[in-house]
């Protein structure tokens, strides 16, 4: 009887050893047939994916060039002079922009790059305006955009004229119009510095707002 116990043991141990033996040689197998088959795309496909990796580093390259050209194209910056009537408001902007002086509102002077588009309901990169509004009264326009969260608002001050306090507002300043708004006090008027368009408001602020200055 424990000869055959031992035997059926033995049995046993030597059924799983090969079992065991057969699953790794099975997963041998298994690696060795990937290793040869990514080894095969490479060799197959390594022409192709250098070409296409090229291609898009080359296109990075050109973009990033074109981008650096046309911030250098921004220079030397022109230069405004505004009215004493109207706070002698004096501002430098990009070379490659337009201005133009509103015939509807001669207190509104609009830039934009390329060319000035008239139409009403065009956006621009910024207009600045001269209102004969009460500061307090203009600022209140725009507290329930504040309490429903679609405008932030602070105190702002521009770095040349850093004694007049105002707000600067950024966020949908309309409906549907995201953008930036300064908004500052002129005597018994109100300035405001406005960029429409979402994209420009690296040079509102890197360029526009620290080149304004007006007499308060």
């Amino acid at each position: 009887m424990k000869i055959r116990d031992k035997q059926a043991g033995e049995a046993n141990f030597l059924l799983i050893s090969l079992i065991f033996a057969a699953v790794l040689l099975l997963a041998a197998l298994s690696f060795g047939l990937w290793a040869f088959m990514s080894r095969q795309d490479y060799k197959n496909n390594s022409d192709q994916k250098a070409a296409a990796a090229a291609e898009v580093a080359s296109q990075q390259t050109a973009a990033q060039k074109d981008n650096e050209y046309l911030e250098k194209e921004k220079y030397p910056l022109k230069a405004y002079q505004g009215p004493s009537n109207l706070g002698s408001i004096s501002m430098k902007y990009p070379k490659t922009w337009s201005g133009y002086i509103s015939s509807a509102d001669e207190n509104s002077f609009i830039f934009n790059p390329d060319v000035i588009n008239g139409a009403d309901n065009t956006l621009y990169a910024l207009k600045i305006s001269v209102k004969e509004d009460q500061y307090s009264d203009t600022i209140s326009q725009y507290d329930s955009q504040v309490q429903d969260g679609k405008l932030r608002a602070k105190a702002y001050s521009l770095p040349k004229v850093s004694s007049v306090i105002g707000v600067r507002f950024d966020g949908e300043i309309e409906d549907g119009k995201p953008g930036a708004l300064v908004v500052l006090p002129l005597r018994d008027k109100t300035i405001t510095i406005e960029c429409q368009i979402p994209d420009r408001l690296k040079d509102f602020n890197k360029i526009i707002l620290p080149n304004i200055s007006f007499n308060p």
